[in-house]
């Protein structure tokens, strides 16, 4: 998440809009921005209730071991007709490529104009 935070004015000036979600419950985004990744100035959403059911609609919900009920770390961008252009599972130790995404954000926006 900080590494999104770093890169924000490089993300809008490819018009995309960062945003995360995860299926714990805000004061927990809250809370963990102030102890362990210092505060982000992107929206972080909660899809705690009904649990993970956005997670769940994507397919990116974990319902089996390891670790079931959390999200899987992804990476979904959507274009502005709302059509999913790239998306992305991640290990959950490994932090998804800025520059690659930043790449699939050029592509889009040239193939646009």
């Amino acid at each position: 998440m900080p590494s999104f935070h770093a890169e924000l004015a490089r993300f809008a000036g490819l018009d995309a809009q960062v945003v995360g979600i995860s299926n714990d419950p805000v004061p927990c985004h809250i809370a963990w921005q102030k102890k362990d990744i210092g505060m982000v100035d992107f929206p972080l959403c909660s899809d705690f209730y009904p649990h993970g059911e956005v997670a769940r609609k994507y397919g990116v919900l974990r319902e089996s071991p390891p670790i079931p009920g959390i999200n899987e770390r992804c990476v979904f961008i959507v274009d502005k007709s709302g059509r999913i252009a790239f998306s992305q599972v991640y290990a959950l130790d490994q932090t998804p490529e800025i520059p690659e995404l930043l790449e699939v954000l050029r592509q889009l926006q040239e193939s646009a104009a």
